[in-house]
Order: structure tokens, then sequence, then C-alpha cells
């Protein structure tokens, strides 16, 4: 049954983004919201907002009773978790769909599924997609993981089963290094996760990430093409493109085929990304996890595609079809995104929370901007600090990171110190203009070039 009206349970930017998305469909929208949100963008726009807790994302975000009362006290009869906080906590869609709502994503037993790594790569294997070598199952000890080394040999990756957004891993180069590692990945997993269990698996050196859109409605799946994430700071991306760089046609092909294959073995329904390592050398790829929610990085696969990737999940939860055969996905042009955090990155990407004095935001053909800000907002301290995603859209690659370096040029956001400065000296380097890049070259490049971004006033005067 089409939803009528949503309460879209999270925050920022993606809140933004979910809302828009639901009003053109003609869906009513309930903005769930903590007290240190009342006088968020999303709260404006949303046709009615309801407090769910205090500041504290515990006591708000995550407090899955207040967020289903407030559901049920709204009217609202279907869900939008967006993406972080409980988006891909199964305990959260089960009690979603226990009280009667629709929860606009797989099914709890999906999340479940693909949110076990161990668990997502016995299903990927079934599927006939290929994995990193690595241990078969989860590993309960230390020596369990020890008995995996045979196979894969150093350097391994020691990770924690339960993880998520890059914690709880670790790498080792030896023995010696791996026996201390192991034992500090089960204690700070069974800290973090309240579950100890490990798994290993070979560190694929200079590797790619890159992901595949899927979309699916519990019987047909389709993919939407790759997106390369490689530009990563400790595991956590900070720059995306569609399509992926460096990537043959022929691989392509291959990569979304393991894809949509996997995605159609569990049944997916709704939005999800399966992310892969690439070798580029070998041309190889394997399938690392599964995101069973709508990416940070989505925008830039609906400017390739035109699909609308928020509205499609909104369709599918609502009983519908999918709307788009694989023959009908186009992949026109390039796209490039770069997240515009709250961060100081010449001081170690030192927080930055703050009162925005004066916006300017960037326009023009190709250009969009995603954001939480408007001008007066005092950003709070509690959240991540992503304030919102400049994407960009040109016929070709060399062309879009032209106009990045244009619309970077134009934004204005002051009273705040953000990344945009990092993203114009990465947009003036050789390398990443060669798209010679992987996953751990923006650390090293971090390194080099700290009195680059010390010397860089930004793209505008930033107080």
């Amino acid at each position: 049954m089409p939803i009528r009206t949503l309460l879209i349970a999270n925050r920022g930017e993606i809140a933004v983004r979910i809302g828009r998305a639901a009003r053109e469909l003609g869906i009513r929208t309930v903005q769930a919201h903590s007290e240190a949100d009342a006088d968020s963008l999303a709260v404006q726009l949303a046709d009615e907002a309801v407090e769910i807790g205090p500041a504290p994302a515990s006591k708000s975000y995550l407090n899955v009773e207040a967020i289903v009362a407030a559901a049920k006290r709204t009217g609202a009869d279907a869900v939008h978790p967006g993406y972080g906080f409980l988006a891909e906590n199964p305990a959260f869609a089960q009690a979603v769909e226990d009280a009667g709502l629709t929860f606009v994503g797989p099914s709890a037993r999906t999340i479940g599924l693909m949110g076990d790594k161990v668990a997502a790569r016995t299903a990927a294997a079934e599927a006939g997609v290929p994995t990193v070598p690595g241990s078969e199952g989860r590993l309960e000890s230390p020596e369990a993981a020890r008995a995996v080394l045979a196979e894969t040999g150093f350097p391994v990756l020691i990770k924690a089963a339960a993880g998520g957004g890059g914690r709880g891993i670790r790498i080792a180069h030896d023995e010696h290094e791996f026996d201390r590692l192991v034992h500090q990945a089960a204690t700070e997993a069974q800290a973090a996760f309240g579950d100890g269990g490990l798994y290993v698996e070979k560190a694929i050196q200079h590797a790619r990430h890159v992901e595949v859109q899927i979309l699916g409605d519990g019987e047909n799946v389709i993919h939407c093409f790759e997106r390369e994430c490689s530009l990563q700071r400790r595991r956590q991306k900070v720059w995306e493109e569609a399509p992926a760089v460096e990537l043959r046609p022929e691989v392509r092909g291959q990569l979304c085929e393991a894809a949509v294959r996997l995605a159609r073995a569990v049944h997916y329904k709704g939005a999800g990304t399966l992310e892969f390592l690439y070798d580029e050398a070998a041309e190889a790829f394997y399938f690392i996890e599964m995101n069973t929610r709508i990416q940070v990085e989505h925008p830039v696969t609906e400017c390739v595609t035109g699909v609308d990737l928020i509205a499609e999940m909104l369709q599918i939860a609502g009983g519908a079809p999918l709307t788009h055969r694989q023959e009908d996905i186009p992949l026109e042009g390039h796209a490039i995104e770069v997240r515009i955090n709250a961060e100081d990155p010449a001081k170690n990407f030192m927080p930055f929370p703050g009162v925005v004095q004066d916006l300017r935001v960037p326009g023009g053909p190709g250009v969009r901007f995603d954001t939480l800000l408007y001008n007066g907002y005092a950003i709070p301290p509690f959240y991540d600090s992503l304030l919102g995603k400049l994407i960009v859209w040109a016929e070709d690659r060399p062309k879009a990171l032209a106009r990045l370096k244009r619309a970077l040029a134009e934004l204005r956001v002051e009273g705040v110190k953000t990344t945009a400065p990092l993203h114009l000296a990465l947009a003036d380097d050789p390398q990443v203009q060669a798209a010679k890049f992987h996953t751990r070259w923006l650390e090293g490049w971090l390194e080099d070039n700290a009195h680059r971004l010390a010397e860089t006033p930004g793209p505008a005067a930033q107080d």
C-alpha cells in the first residue's frame, strides 16, 4: 500500500534529502528530532515535527521506543531510517514492523544477515561472488584466528564480525604483531559492539574501494552501476566518484552482475550497496560487505543514471515493483562528490562547530549541494561533523574536476572551518587528476601536504 505519512528517523542533510523526495511523491512528512535539532532545516521543511528526546543520540536518534511511539502518535504509516544511527539495526526494523508500520528498507532478517560480515561472506560465496581469502566463518578465539594464516599469509586484516564504518579493524604484518593485535581487536569488538567475534582476511595492498548500487523489490534486482570510493582517511570516505575510474567495461559488467547476483540471492528489498576491493593490477575484485541502507554518496549515482534512489526506496516500501528495467539505466558522464565537514584540516581535522554567519551555496550547470545549513544556523556539537555534500556532474572526468574547483571556489561558510580547502588541494593534485590512488593513498598524502593545508585559506574567508 503506498505510503501516506512518513516519519524521518534521522537528521542533517539526509533528513532534508528524504523529505524532499517524499514531498515530490505526495507523501506527508514528519521529522523526528532531538532537543538540539529543534531549529534544524529538516524540521523547518517538514509538514510536522516531533521531539524524540534530549541532545545525546543515545536518548533520541538511537531510542527505538521513542521513535516508534512518535511514528504512531503522529499517524505515520512508514519510517525511513536514513543512514547511520539505527539504519542497519535489525531490532529497530523489527520493532517498526511489529508496530504495524512500514520500514523503508530491507527486512530485519536481511539486515541481520548482511550486517554480520561473516554471514555476508558466506552468502557471497554461496552466490558465486568472489571474497577476499580468509576465514570461512566466525572466529570465536585468537587461536582460531591464528589458524587462518596459512592460507592468507601476511599482511592480514583482523576485523570485528559485527563492526562497521571502519571500526574494529587491525592490520598485522607479522606473527608477533598478529598475536598482539588479535587480542586487542577482540577486546575492542566486545566493548564497541557487544560481540567479540572476529574474522581474518588477506590485506590487498594498494586496493581500490569500488561499490555497486543496487535496487530490489524482493523479487527482482537491478544495479545502478558503481562508485569509486578510494579516497579515504582513517577508513572513512571523503571523496567519491561515479563511475569508478580505471575500470574496463568488461570488468564493470562482471562486478555489477556479481552484485546483482548476491542481492537477488538474499531477496533484497530497497536500496543497498555492495562494497568490493578491486586489485587493479590483477583486475580482480573481492566482496567485503553490504550496506543495507542508502549511502552518503548516493548522489553521484543519481547524477550519472538519472535515478532518484530515495524515491525508489519509498515506492518499493509502499509495495510498488521496480520502476526501471536494467536496460533502461543509462551511464552518462562523470560525477564527483566531496564531503564538506565542520573540521579544520590544518589542525588534524579538529571538529569545528559554530554559527554559520554567511552562507553562499555554489550553483550553475551540473552543481548540487545537499546540506543542512542556512544563515544563522548554530551547528550542534553532538553529532557527526558532516555539513553537506558538494556534487558536480560533467560530460567527462576532467570537466567534472574543473567544475568541482569552480564550485568549491564559490562555496562560502563563514564562521565555521570546513574541509573545503582539502578538496581544493586534492583537485589540484596531479595524482588525483590522473586517478592514481588507492585506499591508503590519502593518508600518505596528508602527511606529505600538511603544510599546504595550513597555508591554504580556503575557497572563501572562514572566521
